[in-house]
């Protein structure tokens, strides 16, 4: 079977749309990890229970949920059913489809219906699909929809270039002179579009590299971490494991261990 292509149209803004199963250990319990991503999360039957890592008071209860870039660990529970579907967001897409710049999700998760109100039936709506080419396909017609309701805004501030910038550099100076701009305008660019420092975007931006290597390491059998740590651009072992434990709540072994290759369905 030939692989699904998205819309043309969704690709600048759409990073990932996949399904997702919890599995059944503790309820279908998950740790989601920061990311330089918007992250959107739509049970297919019953609603979750998030909380942010070690912070037992601020959990809530969504029947969809949208998480903007954030630098700390949240930790999703779906007692009953635990899958549904998964979509990651560019910052320029949280506000092309969903009609709410980035930087007003920045370090919170809301409810769906509350970001995007035509979107509050999407659950629903899912939850009637038979087969996962069905709930895809509805998902992508619901976000070319809001792509035309909306509209995506010119590329404010050259805020593409600033991004890559960061994402190419260790530190936040290098990407100024990069641009040809001070380092106060970037940071400026920067806040302003998705609620984060540039400082804070290269961080997340870094752990989601070393996390992508992790994987691939563990996938292949060879979970070198002091390996990944070195091509991450992080001093040695010791320093990648201080700054997941501080981004992801518990060590790189232990994340490995609960949800790395073949935990989740």
């Amino acid at each position: 079977m030939p692989a699904h292509r998205m819309s043309a149209a969704l690709a600048p803004f759409v990073v990932r749309l996949a399904a997702y199963d919890l599995g059944p250990g503790l309820a279908g319990v998950h740790r989601g990890l920061p990311s330089s991503t918007v992250s959107v999360t739509i049970p297919e039957q019953d609603p979750l229970e998030l909380a942010w890592a070690g912070r037992p008071g601020s959990r809530r209860r969504l029947r969809a949920a949208v998480a903007g870039l954030h630098l700390e660990a949240a930790e999703l529970r779906q007692p009953g059913c635990t899958r549904g579907v998964w979509l990651t967001l560019s910052p320029a897409g949280a506000g092309a489809l969903l009609g709410l710049p980035a930087a007003a999700l920045a370090g919170h998760v809301a409810e769906l219906a509350d970001v995007a109100p035509e979107l509050a039936d999407l659950p629903e709506r899912l939850a009637a699909c038979r087969s996962w080419p069905q709930r895809r396909a509805l998902v992508e017609r619901r976000l070319l929809a809001g792509l035309a309701r909306h509209g995506a805004r010119p590329d404010p501030a050259g805020l593409r270039a600033a991004l890559a910038a960061l994402s190419a550099t260790a530190r936040v100076q290098e990407a100024a002179d990069l641009l040809g701009c001070s380092r106060r305008h970037l940071s400026g660019t920067v806040r302003a579009e998705l609620g984060v420092t540039p400082k804070e975007y290269q961080r997340l931006v870094r752990f989601e590299t070393a996390r992508g290597r992790l994987v691939a390491a563990a996938g292949a059998g060879r979970a070198d971490l002091a390996a990944v740590a070195a091509a991450s651009g992080f001093a040695d072992q010791a320093h990648f494991t201080r700054e997941w434990r501080a981004m992801a709540g518990c060590t790189p072994t232990e994340w490995l261990r609960a949800e790395g290759p073949g935990r989740r369905g």
